[in-house]
Protein backbone atom coordinates (compact mmCIF):
# COMPACT_ATOMS: atom_id res chain seq x y z
CA UNK A 1 0.00 0.00 0.00
CA UNK A 2 1.20 3.50 -0.80
CA UNK A 3 1.32 4.65 2.82
CA UNK A 4 4.59 2.74 3.40
CA UNK A 5 6.42 4.75 0.76
CA UNK A 6 4.69 7.93 1.90
CA UNK A 7 5.77 7.44 5.50
CA UNK A 8 9.35 6.69 4.47
CA UNK A 9 9.37 9.76 2.23
CA UNK A 10 7.73 12.12 4.74
CA UNK A 11 9.11 11.07 8.12
CA UNK A 12 12.56 11.02 9.66
CA UNK A 13 13.64 7.80 11.36
CA UNK A 14 13.44 9.38 14.84
CA UNK A 15 9.85 10.65 14.42
CA UNK A 16 7.31 8.94 16.68
CA UNK A 17 4.95 6.18 15.62
CA UNK A 18 1.26 6.94 15.23
CA UNK A 19 0.56 5.74 18.79
CA UNK A 20 3.41 7.81 20.23
CA UNK A 21 2.14 10.84 18.28
CA UNK A 22 -1.32 10.55 19.83
CA UNK A 23 0.24 10.15 23.28
CA UNK A 24 2.45 13.19 22.66
CA UNK A 25 -0.55 15.35 21.73
CA UNK A 26 -2.39 14.04 24.79
CA UNK A 27 0.51 14.82 27.14
CA UNK A 28 0.83 18.37 25.80
CA UNK A 29 -2.87 19.07 26.28
CA UNK A 30 -3.18 17.31 29.64
CA UNK A 31 -0.91 19.90 31.29
CA UNK A 32 -3.51 22.57 30.46
CA UNK A 33 -6.60 20.56 31.36
CA UNK A 34 -6.86 20.99 35.16
CA UNK A 35 -7.62 17.25 35.42
CA UNK A 36 -5.95 15.28 38.24
CA UNK A 37 -2.88 13.13 37.53
CA UNK A 38 -4.69 9.94 38.54
CA UNK A 39 -7.55 10.59 36.15
CA UNK A 40 -5.15 11.53 33.35
CA UNK A 41 -3.31 8.22 33.80
CA UNK A 42 -6.62 6.40 33.57
CA UNK A 43 -7.66 8.28 30.42
CA UNK A 44 -4.29 7.70 28.73
CA UNK A 45 -4.29 3.92 29.14
CA UNK A 46 -6.11 1.47 26.83
CA UNK A 47 -8.79 -0.37 28.81
CA UNK A 48 -8.93 -3.68 26.90
CA UNK A 49 -7.13 -5.28 24.00
CA UNK A 50 -8.17 -8.40 22.05
CA UNK A 51 -5.88 -10.24 19.64
CA UNK A 52 -7.23 -13.26 17.79
CA UNK A 53 -5.91 -15.69 15.19
CA UNK A 54 -7.97 -18.14 13.18
CA UNK A 55 -7.44 -20.41 10.15
CA UNK A 56 -9.05 -19.91 6.73
CA UNK A 57 -8.90 -22.47 3.93
CA UNK A 58 -8.03 -20.92 0.56
CA UNK A 59 -9.23 -22.10 -2.86
CA UNK A 60 -6.01 -24.03 -3.45
CA UNK A 61 -6.58 -26.04 -0.28
CA UNK A 62 -3.87 -24.29 1.74
CA UNK A 63 -4.61 -23.00 5.24
CA UNK A 64 -3.81 -19.38 6.09
CA UNK A 65 -3.82 -18.06 9.66
CA UNK A 66 -5.53 -14.66 9.88
CA UNK A 67 -4.65 -12.14 12.58
CA UNK A 68 -7.23 -9.70 13.98
CA UNK A 69 -7.42 -7.05 16.71
CA UNK A 70 -9.96 -5.04 18.68
CA UNK A 71 -8.99 -2.34 21.19
CA UNK A 72 -11.33 -0.62 23.62
CA UNK A 73 -9.54 2.50 24.79
CA UNK A 74 -12.04 4.04 27.20
CA UNK A 75 -15.31 2.72 28.61
CA UNK A 76 -16.16 5.94 30.45
CA UNK A 77 -19.25 5.89 28.22
CA UNK A 78 -20.86 2.84 26.64
CA UNK A 79 -20.98 1.55 24.04
CA UNK A 80 -17.48 2.10 22.74
CA UNK A 81 -17.29 2.99 19.06
CA UNK A 82 -14.75 2.66 16.26
CA UNK A 83 -14.17 1.27 12.80
CA UNK A 84 -12.72 -2.01 11.57
CA UNK A 85 -10.03 -1.77 8.90
CA UNK A 86 -8.60 -4.42 6.56
CA UNK A 87 -4.96 -3.67 5.83
CA UNK A 88 -1.61 -5.45 5.87
CA UNK A 89 -0.37 -2.55 8.02
CA UNK A 90 -2.74 -3.37 10.92
CA UNK A 91 -0.88 -4.05 14.15
CA UNK A 92 -1.34 -3.69 17.89
CA UNK A 93 0.11 -0.17 18.09
CA UNK A 94 -1.98 1.16 15.21
CA UNK A 95 -5.22 -0.21 16.64
CA UNK A 96 -4.45 1.19 20.10
CA UNK A 97 -3.64 4.61 18.63
CA UNK A 98 -6.81 4.71 16.55
CA UNK A 99 -8.91 3.60 19.54
CA UNK A 100 -7.40 6.39 21.66
CA UNK A 101 -8.12 8.93 18.94
CA UNK A 102 -11.75 7.71 18.76
CA UNK A 103 -12.22 8.39 22.48
CA UNK A 104 -11.07 11.99 22.09
CA UNK A 105 -12.95 12.45 18.82
CA UNK A 106 -16.28 11.38 20.35
CA UNK A 107 -15.71 13.72 23.30
CA UNK A 108 -14.85 16.70 21.07
CA UNK A 109 -18.17 16.44 19.18
CA UNK A 110 -20.24 15.41 22.24
CA UNK A 111 -21.08 11.93 20.95
CA UNK A 112 -21.71 9.77 24.05
CA UNK A 113 -19.42 6.86 23.14
CA UNK A 114 -16.08 5.61 24.36
CA UNK A 115 -13.36 4.93 21.81
CA UNK A 116 -12.49 1.63 20.13
CA UNK A 117 -10.88 0.34 16.94
CA UNK A 118 -10.40 -2.97 15.20
CA UNK A 119 -8.59 -4.45 12.27
CA UNK A 120 -7.70 -7.57 10.36
CA UNK A 121 -4.17 -7.90 8.99
CA UNK A 122 -5.00 -8.68 5.34
CA UNK A 123 -4.90 -7.05 1.93
CA UNK A 124 -8.57 -7.44 0.91
CA UNK A 125 -7.70 -7.29 -2.81
CA UNK A 126 -5.95 -10.68 -2.50
CA UNK A 127 -9.09 -12.53 -1.44
CA UNK A 128 -12.27 -13.62 -3.20
CA UNK A 129 -15.68 -12.36 -2.09
CA UNK A 130 -16.42 -15.71 -0.46
CA UNK A 131 -13.11 -15.67 1.43
CA UNK A 132 -13.68 -12.10 2.65
CA UNK A 133 -17.12 -13.06 3.93
CA UNK A 134 -15.72 -16.06 5.80
CA UNK A 135 -12.91 -13.96 7.30
CA UNK A 136 -15.37 -11.24 8.38
CA UNK A 137 -17.84 -13.67 9.91
CA UNK A 138 -15.14 -15.62 11.75
CA UNK A 139 -13.66 -12.40 13.15
CA UNK A 140 -17.17 -11.34 14.28
CA UNK A 141 -17.68 -14.73 15.93
CA UNK A 142 -14.50 -14.13 17.94
CA UNK A 143 -15.82 -10.67 18.96
CA UNK A 144 -19.15 -12.22 20.03
CA UNK A 145 -17.48 -14.93 22.11
CA UNK A 146 -15.23 -12.42 23.88
CA UNK A 147 -18.03 -9.86 24.43
CA UNK A 148 -16.33 -7.28 22.20
CA UNK A 149 -19.44 -6.44 20.17
CA UNK A 150 -23.04 -5.47 20.97
CA UNK A 151 -25.36 -2.45 20.74
CA UNK A 152 -24.67 -1.60 24.39
CA UNK A 153 -21.05 -2.78 24.50
CA UNK A 154 -19.00 -2.13 21.36
CA UNK A 155 -20.31 -0.89 18.01
CA UNK A 156 -17.94 -1.21 15.01
CA UNK A 157 -18.17 0.76 11.75
CA UNK A 158 -16.40 0.81 8.34
CA UNK A 159 -12.82 1.98 7.97
CA UNK A 160 -10.01 1.53 5.44
CA UNK A 161 -10.71 -1.55 3.30
CA UNK A 162 -14.24 -2.13 4.62
CA UNK A 163 -17.70 -0.78 3.81
CA UNK A 164 -21.46 -1.46 4.04
CA UNK A 165 -21.04 -5.01 2.71
CA UNK A 166 -18.76 -6.05 5.56
CA UNK A 167 -21.01 -4.31 8.10
CA UNK A 168 -23.96 -6.39 6.85
CA UNK A 169 -21.98 -9.60 7.35
CA UNK A 170 -21.01 -8.49 10.86
CA UNK A 171 -24.60 -7.66 11.80
CA UNK A 172 -25.95 -10.96 10.44
CA UNK A 173 -23.30 -12.96 12.31
CA UNK A 174 -24.01 -11.11 15.56
CA UNK A 175 -27.74 -11.87 15.13
CA UNK A 176 -27.07 -15.61 14.85
CA UNK A 177 -25.38 -15.50 18.26
CA UNK A 178 -27.97 -13.14 19.84
CA UNK A 179 -31.37 -14.18 18.50
CA UNK A 180 -33.32 -12.55 21.34
CA UNK A 181 -31.61 -9.14 21.06
CA UNK A 182 -34.30 -6.87 19.64
CA UNK A 183 -31.69 -4.12 19.13
CA UNK A 184 -29.27 -6.33 17.17
CA UNK A 185 -29.27 -3.92 14.21
CA UNK A 186 -27.49 -1.45 16.47
CA UNK A 187 -24.45 -3.73 16.92
CA UNK A 188 -22.73 -2.04 13.97
CA UNK A 189 -23.13 1.15 11.92
CA UNK A 190 -22.33 2.06 8.33
CA UNK A 191 -24.81 -0.54 7.09
CA UNK A 192 -26.74 -0.37 3.80
CA UNK A 193 -30.13 1.37 4.04
CA UNK A 194 -32.05 -1.88 3.64
CA UNK A 195 -30.14 -3.35 6.61
CA UNK A 196 -30.95 -0.49 8.98
CA UNK A 197 -28.46 2.09 7.74
CA UNK A 198 -29.18 5.80 7.68
CA UNK A 199 -29.33 8.21 4.75
CA UNK A 200 -26.24 10.40 4.70
CA UNK A 201 -23.81 7.96 6.41
CA UNK A 202 -21.80 7.26 3.24
CA UNK A 203 -20.83 10.90 2.67
CA UNK A 204 -20.81 11.89 6.38
CA UNK A 205 -17.06 12.16 6.99
CA UNK A 206 -16.42 14.07 3.76
CA UNK A 207 -19.33 16.41 4.45
CA UNK A 208 -18.09 16.98 8.01
CA UNK A 209 -14.67 17.90 6.59
CA UNK A 210 -16.31 20.51 4.35
CA UNK A 211 -18.41 21.95 7.21
CA UNK A 212 -15.36 22.17 9.48
CA UNK A 213 -13.13 23.92 6.94
CA UNK A 214 -15.98 26.30 6.08
CA UNK A 215 -16.36 27.25 9.75
CA UNK A 216 -12.65 27.94 10.26
CA UNK A 217 -12.56 29.96 7.05
CA UNK A 218 -15.25 32.22 8.51
CA UNK A 219 -13.20 33.11 11.61
CA UNK A 220 -11.54 36.58 11.34
CA UNK A 221 -8.35 35.38 13.05
CA UNK A 222 -7.96 32.60 10.45
CA UNK A 223 -8.59 35.05 7.62
CA UNK A 224 -5.95 37.40 9.06
CA UNK A 225 -3.41 34.60 9.46
CA UNK A 226 -3.95 33.06 6.00
CA UNK A 227 -4.90 36.07 3.91
CA UNK A 228 -7.98 34.23 2.65
CA UNK A 229 -11.27 36.09 2.17
CA UNK A 230 -13.38 33.70 4.20
CA UNK A 231 -15.50 32.76 1.20
CA UNK A 232 -15.41 29.29 -0.27
CA UNK A 233 -15.86 30.51 -3.85
CA UNK A 234 -12.67 30.19 -5.94
CA UNK A 235 -10.67 28.85 -2.98
CA UNK A 236 -8.22 26.23 -4.31
CA UNK A 237 -8.19 22.75 -2.77
CA UNK A 238 -5.79 19.80 -3.03
CA UNK A 239 -6.86 16.41 -1.67
CA UNK A 240 -4.64 13.41 -1.01
CA UNK A 241 -6.76 10.27 -0.97
CA UNK A 242 -9.65 9.66 -3.36
CA UNK A 243 -11.55 7.03 -1.46
CA UNK A 244 -14.85 7.62 0.31
CA UNK A 245 -13.70 10.56 2.47
CA UNK A 246 -11.57 12.31 -0.14
CA UNK A 247 -14.12 11.91 -2.91
CA UNK A 248 -17.06 13.30 -0.95
CA UNK A 249 -14.98 16.10 0.57
CA UNK A 250 -13.92 17.06 -2.98
CA UNK A 251 -17.54 16.95 -4.16
CA UNK A 252 -18.79 19.22 -1.39
CA UNK A 253 -15.95 21.70 -1.84
CA UNK A 254 -16.62 21.83 -5.58
CA UNK A 255 -20.41 22.15 -5.28
CA UNK A 256 -19.96 25.09 -2.89
CA UNK A 257 -17.73 27.11 -5.19
CA UNK A 258 -14.21 25.93 -4.37
CA UNK A 259 -11.85 24.78 -7.11
CA UNK A 260 -10.33 21.31 -6.67
CA UNK A 261 -6.95 21.53 -8.43
CA UNK A 262 -5.14 18.41 -7.22
CA UNK A 263 -5.93 14.83 -6.21
CA UNK A 264 -3.60 12.06 -5.04
CA UNK A 265 -4.19 8.32 -4.82
CA UNK A 266 -2.04 5.25 -4.24
CA UNK A 267 -1.03 4.95 -7.92
CA UNK A 268 -0.06 8.61 -8.33
CA UNK A 269 -1.45 12.13 -8.39
CA UNK A 270 -2.84 14.75 -10.77
CA UNK A 271 -2.57 18.55 -10.56
CA UNK A 272 -4.27 21.20 -12.70
CA UNK A 273 -4.32 24.84 -11.45
CA UNK A 274 -7.29 25.51 -13.74
CA UNK A 275 -9.42 23.00 -11.87
CA UNK A 276 -10.53 19.36 -12.10
CA UNK A 277 -14.02 17.94 -12.63
CA UNK A 278 -14.36 15.81 -9.49
CA UNK A 279 -17.09 13.45 -10.73
CA UNK A 280 -15.46 12.88 -14.13
CA UNK A 281 -12.05 12.30 -12.51
CA UNK A 282 -13.50 9.89 -9.95
CA UNK A 283 -15.25 7.83 -12.63
CA UNK A 284 -12.10 7.78 -14.76
CA UNK A 285 -9.97 6.63 -11.83
CA UNK A 286 -12.43 3.88 -10.91
CA UNK A 287 -12.32 2.54 -14.47
CA UNK A 288 -8.56 2.85 -15.03
CA UNK A 289 -7.01 2.72 -11.51
CA UNK A 290 -4.80 5.58 -12.70
CA UNK A 291 -4.98 9.28 -13.60
CA UNK A 292 -2.84 8.75 -16.71
CA UNK A 293 -4.70 9.72 -19.86
CA UNK A 294 -7.37 11.77 -18.09
CA UNK A 295 -6.09 15.15 -19.26
CA UNK A 296 -3.38 16.45 -21.61
CA UNK A 297 -3.26 19.70 -19.62
CA UNK A 298 -2.77 18.36 -16.10
CA UNK A 299 0.54 17.51 -14.43
CA UNK A 300 0.89 13.86 -13.37
CA UNK A 301 2.99 12.61 -10.45
CA UNK A 302 4.17 9.08 -9.67
CA UNK A 303 3.87 9.40 -5.89
CA UNK A 304 0.77 10.41 -3.94
CA UNK A 305 2.82 12.43 -1.42
CA UNK A 306 4.05 14.77 -4.17
CA UNK A 307 0.60 16.36 -4.41
CA UNK A 308 0.93 17.55 -0.79
CA UNK A 309 3.66 20.01 -1.83
CA UNK A 310 1.73 21.79 -4.58
CA UNK A 311 0.41 25.36 -4.36
CA UNK A 312 -3.14 25.60 -2.94
CA UNK A 313 -5.20 27.42 -0.32
CA UNK A 314 -6.52 24.33 1.44
CA UNK A 315 -4.77 20.95 1.69
CA UNK A 316 -6.81 17.92 2.74
CA UNK A 317 -4.77 14.81 3.62
CA UNK A 318 -7.49 12.13 3.40
CA UNK A 319 -5.36 9.00 3.02
CA UNK A 320 -3.59 7.39 5.98
CA UNK A 321 -1.42 8.41 8.93
CA UNK A 322 2.07 10.01 8.84
CA UNK A 323 1.84 11.56 5.39
CA UNK A 324 3.38 14.90 6.46
CA UNK A 325 6.56 14.63 8.50
CA UNK A 326 9.75 16.58 9.07
CA UNK A 327 11.03 15.73 5.59
CA UNK A 328 8.21 17.50 3.76
CA UNK A 329 6.63 19.88 6.33
CA UNK A 330 8.71 22.82 5.08
CA UNK A 331 7.54 22.13 1.52
CA UNK A 332 3.82 22.47 2.30
CA UNK A 333 2.52 25.56 0.50
CA UNK A 334 -1.12 25.45 1.66
CA UNK A 335 -2.53 28.10 3.99
CA UNK A 336 -4.85 25.65 5.76
CA UNK A 337 -4.24 21.92 6.35
CA UNK A 338 -7.43 20.02 7.20
CA UNK A 339 -6.82 16.53 8.55
CA UNK A 340 -9.49 14.34 6.96
CA UNK A 341 -7.39 11.22 7.66
CA UNK A 342 -6.42 9.98 11.11
CA UNK A 343 -2.96 11.15 12.16
CA UNK A 344 -1.66 12.39 8.79
CA UNK A 345 0.72 14.90 10.45
CA UNK A 346 3.51 14.04 12.91
CA UNK A 347 4.05 16.24 16.01
CA UNK A 348 7.26 17.71 14.58
CA UNK A 349 5.60 18.53 11.26
CA UNK A 350 2.63 20.06 13.05
CA UNK A 351 4.90 22.36 15.05
CA UNK A 352 6.90 23.31 11.94
CA UNK A 353 3.76 24.24 9.98
CA UNK A 354 2.26 26.21 12.86
CA UNK A 355 5.49 28.24 13.12
CA UNK A 356 5.16 29.07 9.42
CA UNK A 357 1.62 30.40 9.97
CA UNK A 358 -0.21 27.44 8.44
CA UNK A 359 -3.54 26.74 10.16
CA UNK A 360 -3.88 23.04 11.01
CA UNK A 361 -7.43 21.78 11.67
CA UNK A 362 -6.96 18.55 13.66
CA UNK A 363 -8.27 15.10 12.80
CA UNK A 364 -10.14 14.51 16.06
CA UNK A 365 -12.37 17.48 15.17
CA UNK A 366 -12.43 17.61 11.39
CA UNK A 367 -13.10 13.98 10.50
CA UNK A 368 -15.65 13.38 13.28
CA UNK A 369 -18.55 13.55 10.81
CA UNK A 370 -18.44 9.78 10.39
CA UNK A 371 -18.87 8.94 14.07
CA UNK A 372 -21.49 11.70 14.46
CA UNK A 373 -23.72 10.20 11.79
CA UNK A 374 -22.93 6.69 13.08
CA UNK A 375 -24.40 7.91 16.37
CA UNK A 376 -27.55 8.97 14.51
CA UNK A 377 -27.75 5.55 12.84
CA UNK A 378 -27.35 3.82 16.20
CA UNK A 379 -30.17 5.96 17.64
CA UNK A 380 -32.37 5.02 14.67
CA UNK A 381 -31.68 1.32 15.25
CA UNK A 382 -32.53 1.56 18.96
CA UNK A 383 -35.73 3.54 18.32
CA UNK A 384 -36.80 1.26 15.43
CA UNK A 385 -38.22 4.16 13.44
CA UNK A 386 -36.94 6.22 10.51
CA UNK A 387 -36.07 9.85 11.26
CA UNK A 388 -38.87 12.10 10.01
CA UNK A 389 -41.51 9.38 9.83
CA UNK A 390 -43.47 10.63 12.83
CA UNK A 391 -43.43 14.37 12.14
CA UNK A 392 -42.91 15.07 8.41
CA UNK A 393 -46.58 15.28 7.42
CA UNK A 394 -47.53 17.18 10.58
CA UNK A 395 -44.87 19.81 9.85
CA UNK A 396 -46.10 20.13 6.26
CA UNK A 397 -49.70 20.53 7.41
CA UNK A 398 -48.81 23.33 9.87
CA UNK A 399 -46.68 25.16 7.28
CA UNK A 400 -49.43 24.86 4.66
CA UNK A 401 -51.99 26.46 6.99
CA UNK A 402 -49.55 29.25 7.82
CA UNK A 403 -48.91 29.88 4.13
CA UNK A 404 -52.67 30.13 3.46
CA UNK A 405 -52.91 32.94 6.04
CA UNK A 406 -49.88 34.72 4.54
CA UNK A 407 -51.31 34.45 1.01
CA UNK A 408 -54.66 35.90 2.11
CA UNK A 409 -53.03 38.88 3.81
CA UNK A 410 -50.46 39.47 1.07
CA UNK A 411 -52.98 39.22 -1.75
CA UNK A 412 -50.64 36.95 -3.71
CA UNK A 413 -50.84 33.24 -4.41
CA UNK A 414 -47.57 31.32 -4.51
CA UNK A 415 -46.74 29.05 -7.42
CA UNK A 416 -46.88 25.31 -6.86
CA UNK A 417 -43.07 25.09 -6.93
CA UNK A 418 -42.71 27.89 -4.36
CA UNK A 419 -45.31 26.30 -2.10
CA UNK A 420 -43.63 22.89 -2.27
CA UNK A 421 -40.26 24.35 -1.40
CA UNK A 422 -41.58 26.17 1.69
CA UNK A 423 -44.01 23.48 2.91
CA UNK A 424 -41.64 20.50 2.43
CA UNK A 425 -41.19 18.60 5.72
CA UNK A 426 -37.82 17.24 6.77
CA UNK A 427 -36.85 13.82 5.38
CA UNK A 428 -34.32 11.58 7.10
CA UNK A 429 -31.41 12.92 5.01
CA UNK A 430 -32.41 16.52 5.81
CA UNK A 431 -32.34 15.82 9.53
CA UNK A 432 -29.02 13.94 9.33
CA UNK A 433 -27.37 16.79 7.40
CA UNK A 434 -28.82 19.33 9.83
CA UNK A 435 -27.62 17.40 12.87
CA UNK A 436 -24.14 16.98 11.41
CA UNK A 437 -23.85 20.65 10.45
CA UNK A 438 -24.97 21.81 13.90
CA UNK A 439 -22.50 19.42 15.56
CA UNK A 440 -19.57 20.66 13.46
CA UNK A 441 -20.47 24.33 13.95
CA UNK A 442 -20.67 24.05 17.74
CA UNK A 443 -17.58 21.81 18.04
CA UNK A 444 -15.46 24.12 15.86
CA UNK A 445 -16.57 27.15 17.88
CA UNK A 446 -15.82 25.36 21.17
CA UNK A 447 -12.33 24.49 19.90
CA UNK A 448 -11.82 28.07 18.74
CA UNK A 449 -12.79 29.50 22.12
CA UNK A 450 -10.46 27.16 24.03
CA UNK A 451 -7.60 28.00 21.64
CA UNK A 452 -8.14 31.70 22.41
CA UNK A 453 -8.51 31.16 26.16
CA UNK A 454 -5.41 28.96 26.50
CA UNK A 455 -3.44 30.68 23.72
CA UNK A 456 -2.72 27.35 21.98
CA UNK A 457 -3.17 25.83 18.52
CA UNK A 458 -6.43 24.17 17.50
CA UNK A 459 -5.17 20.61 17.99
CA UNK A 460 -4.13 21.24 21.59
CA UNK A 461 -7.43 23.06 22.20
CA UNK A 462 -9.46 20.11 20.88
CA UNK A 463 -7.51 17.67 23.06
CA UNK A 464 -7.97 19.92 26.13
CA UNK A 465 -11.74 19.97 25.55
CA UNK A 466 -11.84 16.20 25.12
CA UNK A 467 -9.72 15.48 28.22
CA UNK A 468 -11.82 17.79 30.40
CA UNK A 469 -15.10 16.17 29.26
CA UNK A 470 -13.80 12.63 29.82
CA UNK A 471 -12.24 13.63 33.14
CA UNK A 472 -15.55 15.08 34.31
CA UNK A 473 -17.29 11.74 33.63
CA UNK A 474 -14.64 9.70 35.45
CA UNK A 475 -14.38 12.01 38.44
CA UNK A 476 -18.12 12.54 38.64
CA UNK A 477 -18.80 8.80 38.73
CA UNK A 478 -16.21 8.23 41.46
CA UNK A 479 -14.37 5.48 39.52
CA UNK A 480 -15.40 2.49 41.63
CA UNK A 481 -12.56 0.34 43.05
CA UNK A 482 -9.91 2.93 42.14
CA UNK A 483 -8.93 3.55 45.76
Amino acid sequence: MYNIAATQTACEAHEPTFLKSVESYFDTASKLSNVSEGTLSHIRAVDSMLRVTFPIELDNGKIEVIEGYRAQHSRHRLPVKGGIRYSEEVDLQEVEALASLMTFKCAVVDVPFGGAKGGIKIDPSRYTLDQLERITRRYTMELCQKKFIGPGLDVPAPDVGTGPREMSWIMDTYRQFNLSDVNSQGCVTGKPLEQGGVRGRTEATGLGVYYGVREFLSYPEVQKKTGLSGKMKDTTVVIQGFGNVGYYAAKFFESNGAKVIGVGERTGAIYDPQGLDVEALYNYYRENSSFKGYSDRAELMDESVQILERECDILIPAALERQIGLRNADKIKAKIVGEAANGPVTPGAHEAMEKRGIVVIPDLLLNAGGVTVSYFEWLKNLSHVRFGRMNKKWDESVRSKLLNVVEENAGRTLTEAERKQIVHGAEEADLIYSGLEDTMISSCEETRQTAKLKDVDYRTAAYVNAIQKIGAVYEGSGMIFMN
